[in-house]
């Protein structure tokens, strides 16, 4: 299993309970390949934008800390590249140290 952190962008255009809706979406889906998601998701509320994106100004970020086998998050990254209300994501796999930090994995020698 390998530690990741995932922050999500999502339209700034939907409600907020639409917007909260992807955070059951997201655990659902690393649940289905295996995964789990680690605490509650870092939901960071309606934040403007650095730069317009698709002509929008405002996004509800979240970021997630997961635990997925190697590899199987590539078609729920896929998914995500390809999802209208998603703005933009950023899936980074952890350093060892950060994850042990973190409380997602052991601390190994």
């Amino acid at each position: 299993m390998r530690a990741y952190e995932l922050m999500l962008i999502v339209s700034g255009n939907l409600e907020e309970s639409a917007a909260h809706s992807w955070i059951s979406t997201v655990t659902k889906a690393v649940q289905g390949v295996g995964g789990t998601v680690h605490g509650s998701p870092d939901w960071w509320g309606k934040r403007r934008l650095a730069y317009p994106i698709n002509k929008q100004n405002d996004g509800y970020y979240a970021v997630f800390n997961l635990m997925a086998p190697g590899g199987a998050l590539d078609e729920f990254e896929r998914s995500l590249r390809i999802a209208d209300d998603v703005l933009r994501h950023k899936l980074l796999r952890l350093p060892d140290q950060e994850a042990s930090r973190r409380g997602l994995t052991a601390v190994s020698a």
